[in-house]
């Protein structure tokens, strides 16, 4: 979230919502330095998407693992961001979010909700995750930089 710090085994965020709008920031992991585009999921906003997509490394997806209503439509706009061709060398973190909530997907459910185990030309993680928690960021943004390296 923008201008809270990085999580913390204590971390506990001042307040949590849904992206609105674009945000950029740069978040720093160990010594990679990652700039940011928060780009919220609101349908009016998803074709201005698009205007982010070049030089893109990585993509980060985060999934409402308590909402599996909304897990087909998730589907359709992560295999459309997929389909993008310059988006066809990114490296894709996905992030199952809200674990620390009864009833939340697996990771396994979300991966296969999203299309994720059929990708075979892709390198992808999904990592369980609770943003409020700070739990499981650290893991992802491991992958990524470990990837992103390689």
């Amino acid at each position: 979230m923008l201008n809270d710090p990085l999580p913390t085994p204590n971390y506990r965020p001042a307040s949590c919502w849904r992206a609105i709008g674009f945000n950029v920031e740069t978040v720093a992991y160990k010594k990679v330095k990652f700039q940011v585009w928060d780009l919220g999921g609101q349908t009016s906003i998803r074709p201005y998407w698009r205007c982010y997509y070049p030089n893109t490394q990585a993509i980060i997806y985060v999934v409402d693992s308590c909402d599996a209503d909304r897990l087909p439509t998730s589907r359709e706009e992560f295999q459309a961001i997929l389909d993008e061709e310059e988006l066809k060398n990114a490296a894709i973190l996905v992030y199952a979010n809200k674990q620390d909530l009864p009833g939340a997907l697996t990771d396994a459910q979300v991966a296969e909700g999203l299309g994720l185990t059929a990708l075979k030309r892709r390198q992808w993680a999904i990592f369980k995750t609770s943003a409020i928690k700070g739990e499981g960021l650290f893991e992802g943004l491991e992958w990524l930089s470990q990837t992103l390296k390689s």
